[in-house]
């Protein structure tokens, strides 16, 4: 049974490496191109991406890498991130499909939700508050 992706909620985890980097678009990006995780973020709210959230690991390990520790005064390179961005599985899958380039330096994984996107009065803001 095939499922409408247009109203099914789903989450998707993008999980990389501290270090990596978005590819270079402008001059001074040569200097320093900019985190990854700081990229995704950026291009997500300007794709009105419902919610996102770049969550800190503590402790952890990506595929192929040693376990990593988060240390407040230093963090190895390899140590992992998570970007978790939520909405609807089609924009989702749009997202994936429109920085295919820059997702291919990470491990995603798509979470299809159970709830119905009961969600949406409070995205838009029109959630009622209790008093």
């Amino acid at each position: 049974m095939k499922t409408d992706t247009s109203s099914t909620i789903a989450a998707l985890r993008l999980y990389f490496p501290t270090a990596t980097r978005a590819k270079v678009t402008r001059f001074w990006h040569h200097l320093s191109a900019p985190a990854l995780a700081q990229h995704l973020l950026t291009v997500a709210k300007k794709a009105n991406i419902l919610q996102a959230m770049l969550h800190r690991v503590s402790s952890g390990y990506l595929p192929g890498e040693r376990m990593s520790h988060q240390h407040p005064e230093l963090t190895g390179m390899r140590h992992p991130e998570c970007l978790e961005l939520l909405d609807t599985e089609q924009r989702l899958r749009e997202f994936m499909q429109e920085h295919a380039e820059e997702l291919n330096k990470v491990h995603a994984v798509l979470f299809l939700c159970e709830i119905p996107l009961a969600h949406k009065r409070a995205a838009h803001g029109h959630a009622a508050r209790s008093g």
